[in-house]
């Protein structure tokens, strides 16, 4: 089990707000999370499994061509923008 303190601290540093029953939600859906991981490392040979990054084989996709179309100027990706600096957007800070 995943302790709420660890938790807490995680919502912390990602600046996220929960309130005290959020957390007993989410430390529920990871113990169910941990028991999915543990039936799947049960398997039979599952090391022997090549990880896969996409549900299919890459050289069976049929991706399309890139094509330019049209596209935003800076100043109009800048006229909704509430705070940026030498034409670039500028975020609140997100990890320390």
């Amino acid at each position: 089990m995943i302790e709420k303190e660890k938790l807490k601290d995680y919502a912390a540093k990602l600046m996220f707000g929960m309130e005290e029953e959020e957390y007993t939600t989410l430390q529920k859906e990871f113990d169910v999370i941990l028991e999915q991981m543990e039936y799947i490392g049960k398997i039979p040979n599952i090391k022997d499994v090549e990880p896969m990054t996409f549900p299919f084989p890459l050289e069976e996709a049929h991706l399309r061509e890139d094509e330019i179309g049209d596209y935003l100027t800076v100043d109009e990706v800048l006229s909704n923008v509430k705070h940026q600096v030498r034409d670039q957007v500028k975020v609140p800070k997100v990890v320390e």
